[in-house]
């Protein structure tokens, strides 16, 4: 993809704080123009990371390149990189048009060129006529609008976003959301953004980083991550999942025999190239994949939850282990109903346990 920003290159990038190793040795590349997402657990290295790219501290090693600059040693204000934090960081003695005009000035840009452009980017972000007003005047929506015009007027090579809609409702997050992946369609801008929300990064991300302990535990497309996760955080951390204990006996051409306790029995699944034979693993079952079928593991339901269309069913296997199926809507099975289940062929998964922090 190409885009009016530039390509990022992190090469063996880490930070420790005493003998605490917050980002360990991470390889990145950023193509022009996309908007990546870091998405993990709070702890999980993604702020830190975000942190060496700004220039908000020093890496204990590593390179960060933007373009064709080596920027590892440049203070944040020479890298050319847009911010835009959860808190928006505005200023509150000044208007909108003076806190989205300050880098512009910062830079001594000619009064005329800095009046061009906070209008043409108050204008894009549909904030006419609010140049003049106060910032406490303004809606969350519109304060994390005028944050992001800030960011954006002084047309950077590269935009960080750290969890900026964590401060608004559920109704109004949603809709900004997608403002903002419609707004970065139209600017192109290389985008670095932080969440913990994982709707908030399929709905926004050209790819996403699932980051755990200090580390990238996979890099992709929200297609391969929820598909195709590596391992066993991932799979928990991309969409609902249902994971049961496996022992995998063998591995071949794709697929592991492994045994299930849950399940009473050893089954051949398809497997992610990481799984080793004679090794504790999980077994991946999305809820939508599982089907009732005349044949399959018997299992009663203990809870029903309508969704509309779709119904949400929590069952229980006679091994005792539980598992969470979504159907299409069918009022005549409901708590209590004996069924059978099974799963759509080559949908259930065995992925191996996530890595520990070593």
């Amino acid at each position: 993809m190409t885009g009016l920003g530039k390509p990022l290159c992190l090469r063996g990038l880490s930070k420790h704080y005493g003998n605490f190793e917050a980002l360990k040795p991470t390889d990145l590349d950023v193509g022009a123009g996309e908007f990546l997402t870091l998405l993990g657990p709070s702890g999980s290295g993604k702020t830190t990371l975000l942190n060496l790219i700004a220039g908000y501290g020093d890496p204990t090693s590593g390179s960060i390149g933007i373009g064709d600059r080596d920027v590892t040693r440049l203070a944040a204000r020479h890298r050319n990189i847009g911010m835009v934090f959860q808190n928006y960081a505005l200023f509150p003695h000044m208007s909108v048009g003076e806190n989205v005009a300050y880098g512009l000035k910062v830079r001594r840009l000619p009064k005329a060129e800095v009046d061009r452009r906070v209008a043409e980017i108050l204008g894009l972000m549909q904030l006419d006529g609010f140049a003049s007003r106060a910032v406490q005047q303004l809606s969350g929506g519109q304060q994390q609008r005028v944050a992001l015009a800030r960011a954006l007027v002084i047309e950077p090579d590269v935009l960080l976003m750290d969890e900026p809609l964590g401060a608004l409702d559920q109704q109004l997050r949603r809709s900004v959301q997608l403002e903002l992946r419609r707004l970065h369609l139209r600017h192109g801008r290389t985008t670095i953004y932080v969440t913990h929300d994982q709707e908030e990064a399929l709905i926004l991300s050209d790819r996403i980083a699932v980051m755990d302990k200090g580390r990238i535990q996979q890099l992709g497309s929200v297609d391969d991550l929820y598909d195709q996760p590596i391992n066993a955080f991932v799979a928990g951390f991309i969409g609902e999942s249902n994971l049961l204990p496996a022992y995998v006996e063998e591995v071949a051409d794709g697929h592991a025999v492994a045994a299930v306790d849950a399940f009473r029995s050893t089954l051949r699944f398809a497997a992610a190239p990481s799984v080793e034979a004679r090794s504790h693993a999980s077994l991946l079952i999305r809820p939508e994949h599982l089907v009732f079928a005349a044949e399959g593991f018997p299992a009663e339901i203990i809870e029903t939850v309508y969704l509309g269309e779709l119904t949400q069913h929590s069952l229980r296997l006679d091994s005792g282990a539980t598992l969470v199926a979504r159907q299409i809507t069918d009022r005549t099975v409901g708590p209590g109903a004996r069924v059978h289940v099974s799963w759509k062929l080559d949908t259930a998964r065995i992925v191996p346990k996530t890595p520990t922090a070593s």
